[in-house]
């Protein structure tokens, strides 16, 4: 039985950015009660992160945009309570962390919410070492949270919301920069949170093969932002499949791998939606169980997805799945015989202070070549990735970058021969509208004005931006925000391309459309370089990768030979799929 008040009460909200032409979310009503995990699910653009907003006072009191309806906290009308008396009954985690952490130490971070509702000292004590335990940072209590890797100020600001006490948590893509012990942990954190009973959590989140297991119900919005499903987190995404992908919204990968074997004619039913269901249904095909029927024609229309770019390459060996060799494989052999590497690094060793953040580190990348850099978090790669660019400029003679070095170049001539894309996308824009944003490096080289109106306008449809194309920045949506920063990076043609974490924030939809260009990109001879810490992505899309581990390289190689040792990824704090596991396992060249 569920208590008669719920913890949240949302009742026909429409919320509208200023200058934006139509409410997102519209109409939107739901009820979320103590015990409950709500996973929201929605395309890039529904209005998720807006939602969130809402949800404690931000909108309307802090934010520009209007409100229509009503949210009530705890029984409080948010649009007349203070966000400091709604702080009590609703804790935030917002996408980028960076945008809540406000003191010079872990500590005080955390202790600053509590401090603020003048708790007993000892009571504020006590929340903050029981929350950094939770989030694996109470022994750097002492450092300043600038110091921590992008996870682990993911893992600071968890830990802020949980001292909070707040009876609702609200989280925004809170594992997107996290590896995958840190994925472990706060969800380890989490569920601790909500077994009282007294609690309940919101979240937002791509990563569906790591929430499934913690999800207990899922609200999905469509294109306009309205609600489309609500229900049991698995019976949703299992009986609609189908219209989930057609509106781009991530599924869990053991999903989609489902459906795709469906197409080969194996269909199985129910579908799984963890990896450890697909095991237990793959294994009782074998064993001749009910577990999977043969493939009717009706099942075409109700489990057809359109493959992630080269997902359908897959070929069946001995060590499991692999890129076709007509494909990706061939391509990582032409850029290994290519000219002489675009990227070199000797030595190249970066230090933050009295830290060595990067060890003697020695690379060389192809040209034509998509290298993924991954590893565990602090292990050193955003300033990897940023020391190529320049971004972060490395020692003399220790990087070369299509003939330049980085650590002596001016920003003109690196500009003009790497494009680069923050793992935060708010911290390159610099214009007034997203027509600007794009149109700004083009105009910096003096390109004639209608060549740079075509170059915009091409990039804003391909982004799907184009009707935002007169909207600020910094008024879209995170993954509308995330496209943008690509398009800046892509829109002068630069010979190489760094990016770091570029499908954050990405609905399925689109971030298959980014892989899709990364490889046309390619295709013309771009080198591309970037930072990830989906692995699957790395399995499916990458000629090489390079695998780090307290910032020393590790291993580094063709994609198809790194993987084939798995112990490569349990050193470096890592773990293989769990997907791919599976399907290795069961001989199949399926990948999500």
């Amino acid at each position: 039985m569920r208590p008669s008040a719920p913890l949240l009460r949302v009742r026909e909200l429409s919320l509208t950015h200023a200058d934006a032409p139509h409410p997102s979310p519209g109409d939107v009503t739901f009820d979320i009660h103590a015990g409950e995990v709500v996973l929201l699910l929605g395309p890039s653009g529904s209005g998720k992160s807006t939602l969130t907003l809402a949800l404690n006072g931000l909108i309307p009191h802090a934010l520009s945009a209007s409100m229509v309806g009503t949210v009530h906290a705890g029984g409080v009308d948010t649009a007349t309570a203070t966000t400091a008396a709604l702080s009590t009954r609703v804790a935030m985690v917002f996408q980028d962390p960076d945008a809540q952490i406000v003191t010079g130490s872990v500590y005080d971070e955390v202790a600053f919410g509590p401090e603020n509702l003048l708790l007993p000292l000892d009571v504020v004590r006590g929340r903050v070492e029981e929350a950094l335990r939770r989030v694996g940072l109470w022994d750097r209590r002492g450092e300043n949270p600038d110091h921590l890797s992008g996870g682990g100020r993911q893992r600071l600001a968890i830990a802020c919301a949980l001292a909070m006490g707040s009876p609702l948590i609200v989280l925004d893509e809170p594992t997107a920069n996290l590896d995958p012990q840190g994925i472990d942990d706060v969800y380890a954190a989490l569920a601790d949170v909500v077994a009282a009973g007294d609690r309940a959590i919101l979240l937002v989140e791509h990563n569906l093969d790591a929430a499934m297991d913690f999800v207990t119900r899922t609200i999905v919005l469509d294109h306009e932002g309205r609600v489309a499903f609500d229900g049991p987190a698995a019976d949703v995404i299992r009986r609609h499949a189908a219209e989930l992908v057609a509106m781009g919204v991530w599924l869990p990968g053991a999903t989609l791998a489902a459906l795709r074997l469906g197409e080969r004619g194996l269909a199985l039913d129910p579908l799984p939606v963890t990896p450890t269901e697909l095991a237990v249904a793959l294994a009782s095909r074998d064993a001749g169980g009910h577990g999977a029927r043969p493939l009717t024609e009706g099942d075409a229309g109700s489990t057809t997805v359109p493959p992630t770019p080269g997902a359908d390459r897959g070929v069946e060996t001995d060590r499991g799945i692999e890129a076709d060799r007509g494909d990706g494989a061939d391509r990582a052999d032409e850029a290994d015989r290519g000219d002489a590497p675009i990227i070199r690094t000797r030595g190249l060793t970066v230090r933050r202070r009295r830290t060595e953040i990067l060890q003697g580190i020695d690379l060389e990348f192809a040209p034509g070549s998509l290298t993924a850099i991954v590893g565990a978090n602090g292990a050193g790669k955003t300033t990897l990735i940023q020391a190529l660019a320049g971004v972060v400029p490395p020692p003399r003679g220790q990087v070369s970058v299509d003939g330049i070095d980085p650590g002596t170049a001016s920003p003109r001539e690196l500009a003009e021969r790497i494009g680069f894309v923050f793992q935060n996308p708010e911290h390159q824009f610099l214009a007034h509208t997203v027509f600007d944003e794009l149109a700004h490096g083009l105009r910096l080289r003096q390109v004639p004005d209608a060549e740079i109106a075509a170059r915009v306008d091409e990039m804003l449809a391909r982004f799907g931006l184009a009707h935002k194309r007169d909207v600020h920045p910094f008024l879209l949506s995170g993954g509308e925000k995330r496209r943008l920063s690509v398009g800046t990076a892509l829109i002068t043609r630069p010979r190489v391309l760094a990016l770091d974490e570029p499908t954050f924030g990405q609905d399925r939809a689109r971030a298959s459309e980014l892989l899709d260009l990364l490889q046309s990109l390619r295709a013309e001879g771009t080198t591309i370089v970037i930072v990830t810490h989906d692995l699957q992505l790395v399995a499916e899309h990458t000629t090489h990768v390079v695998v780090l581990a307290d910032g020393r390289l590790r291993a580094t190689g063709r994609t198809a030979d790194v993987f084939q040792d798995e112990k490569v990824f349990t050193d470096a704090g890592l773990r293989m799929p769990a997907l791919q596991r599976v399907l290795a396992s069961a001989g199949l060249g399926v990948t999500s």
